[in-house]
C-alpha cells in the first residue's frame, strides 16, 4: 500500500513538472514572438539612413531617402509621384510672413543637419515599442481622443480620461486653420497621461467614421519615454481605432521638409513671467491635387496628407479647434495634476497663461480669415479653462489651460 502511495506520489511530481516545463515553454515561445514583432516593426518604422545625427536629447534622427520614407509602405502609395511643394498657397499669407520668422528651433539641428533629398526621421528604439499596451497600439492615439463640443454626452467623453479647453468653428466648409501657439513644458504626472496643444482639421460624424488632421505640441513619457516637448502631427480616418498614428509611426504622411524631424524636441520654451515663445502652424488642402499640407512658421512646408486617405476630409472640414488636451488617469473622482498649457489658468495673462493666437481659418477661396462664430468648451473649468478675445496685433486670440488638480478640482 505504502509502494501504491509513493508510485501515485512520483506520477503527480513528474505531471506536475511536466507541466510546469510546458508552461515555461508557452511563455518562452510568447515572449519569443513579442521579441519578433517589436524587432520587425523596428524594421518597418527605421528605414536605412544616409546619415545620423544625435541631437543633445539623445534621440538618434537619421537622414532617410526621401523615396525611401514610411510612407511609402501604404499599398496606395507605391508608384505615388511626390508633390515636392503645394500648388497653391492661401492667400494673405505671404504678407503676414513680413512680420518676422519663428525662432523656435529643433535641437537635433545643433549638431548639423540633412543632405538634399533626404528626410529626417526620429529613430524608433525597442523600449519605445514596449511602452504601448501592444505592437499594433504603438504611435496611435486612444479612440476617445477627440473633443467634441456640442454632438455627443459629456459622459462618453470622459470614459477615456481626455480633458480639453478648446475653441472650435462648424456648421461650414473648411479648407483649413491656422494659430501660433506658446509652447511651454507642461508637468505630466503619470507615464500614461499627455499633454498637449494644437488645432485639429475634422470632418464626417463623430462616431466610428471620424476624419481628423492634427499637429501642435506635446509631452507624452510613454510615447517618447520622456518628459520634453515636441513638435507631432496626427491623423485618422476612423475615429483613431485601426488608420492613422502619430508623425511618421505609420505609412499615410508623405514628407518632403529635410529640416523639420516630426517628434523631435523643440526649444527655447516659454517662461512663467519671462520670455514667451511660439509656433505658427498651418495645415490647408490645396485646391489644385487635393493634398492636406503642413507648414511651419511662415514658409516652411513640411509635407502633406494625401486626399486619398480620408473620405470626407476628401473634400473639406465640416469642423475645426484649436487648444489644449490631457489624459487624467486618475481614478476614484481624483483628479490628475497634469498641467494644461503653462499649468496657470487664462486669468493671468500674457507671460504667466499659455496663448494661440492669430486664429484663422481657410476658406473655400482659399483666402485665410479670421473665424466667425468662435465658440469655447471645457469639461471642468476649475480645472482647465479658456478665455478668448479679440484684438487689432493679434486677431482672434484666447488664453487657455490650468493646473489640473487644486481645491477646486480635486
Amino acid at each position: 500500500m505504502k509502494k501504491g502511495r509513493q508510485v501515485s506520489n512520483w506520477a503527480a511530481i513528474l505531471c506536475f513538472l511536466g507541466l510546469v516545463a510546458l508552461s515555461c515553454a508557452a511563455g518562452t515561445d510568447g515572449a519569443s514572438r513579442q521579441k519578433l514583432k517589436v524587432e520587425k516593426h523596428l524594421r518597418r518604422l527605421n528605414k536605412p539612413p544616409v546619415k545620423t545625427i544625435k541631437s543633445p536629447d539623445g534621440d538618434m534622427i537619421d537622414c532617410v531617402d526621401i523615396t525611401k520614407q514610411p510612407a511609402f509602405d501604404h499599398p496606395l502609395l507605391k508608384d505615388h509621384e511626390i508633390q515636392v511643394r503645394p500648388d497653391y498657397h492661401p492667400e494673405g499669407l505671404l504678407a503676414e510672413a513680413r512680420e518676422g520668422e519663428n525662432h523656435v528651433r529643433q535641437l537635433w539641428r545643433v549638431n548639423g543637419r540633412c543632405p538634399e533629398n533626404t528626410i529626417p526621421v526620429r529613430r524608433t528604439k525597442k523600449d519605445d515599442v514596449l511602452r504601448a499596451s501592444s505592437v499594433k497600439r504603438y504611435g496611435k492615439k486612444n479612440c476617445r481622443s477627440a473633443p467634441i463640443p456640442k454632438l455627443v454626452d459629456l459622459d462618453l467623453i470622459n470614459m477615456g480620461g481626455h480633458e480639453h479647453a478648446i475653441a472650435y468653428v462648424e456648421g461650414d466648409k473648411f479648407y483649413g486653420a491656422k494659430a501660433t501657439i506658446n509652447v511651454w513644458e507642461s508637468k505630466v504626472e503619470q507615464p500614461n497621461e499627455f499633454s498637449l496643444s494644437q488645432l485639429w482639421v475634422l470632418g464626417g460624424s463623430f462616431g466610428e467614421d471620424l476624419n481628423s488632421i492634427e499637429a501642435g505640441w506635446q509631452i507624452s513619457p510613454e510615447l517618447y519615454g520622456d518628459n520634453y516637448t515636441r513638435l507631432f502631427t496626427y491623423w485618422t480616418s476612423d475615429a483613431y481605432q485601426a488608420t492613422g498614428c502619430y508623425n511618421l509611426l505609420c505609412s499615410g504622411f508623405i514628407q518632403v521638409s529635410s529640416e523639420i524631424a516630426m517628434g523631435a524636441t523643440i526649444a527655447p520654451l516659454s517662461s512663467y513671467g519671462g520670455s514667451q515663445y511660439d509656433i505658427s502652424l498651418l495645415i490647408w488642402k490645396d485646391p489644385s491635387k487635393g493634398n492636406w499640407w503642413l507648414q511651419f512658421g511662415n514658409t516652411l512646408v513640411i509635407g502633406y496628407w494625401p486626399s486619398f486617405l480620408f473620405s470626407y476630409l476628401g473634400d473639406s472640414a465640416s469642423m475645426v479647434e484649436w487648444g489644449g488636451e490631457v489624459v487624467n488617469s486618475e481614478s476614484g473622482g481624483q483628479h490628475t495634476s497634469t498641467q494644461m498649457g503653462s499649468g496657470h489658468f487664462p486669468s493671468e495673462g500674457f507671460g504667466k497663461a499659455s496663448y494661440f493666437r492669430t486664429i484663422q481659418i481657410v476658406d473655400e477661396s482659399n483666402r485665410l480669415r479670421a473665424p466667425k462664430d468662435l465658440g469655447t468648451y471645457t469639461e471642468r473649468s476649475t480645472c482647465y479653462n479658456i478665455q478668448t478675445g479679440d484684438n487689432e496685433h493679434w486677431g482672434h486670440y484666447f488664453y487657455y489651460g490650468g493646473p489640473g488638480r487644486n481645491p477646486n478640482c480635486l
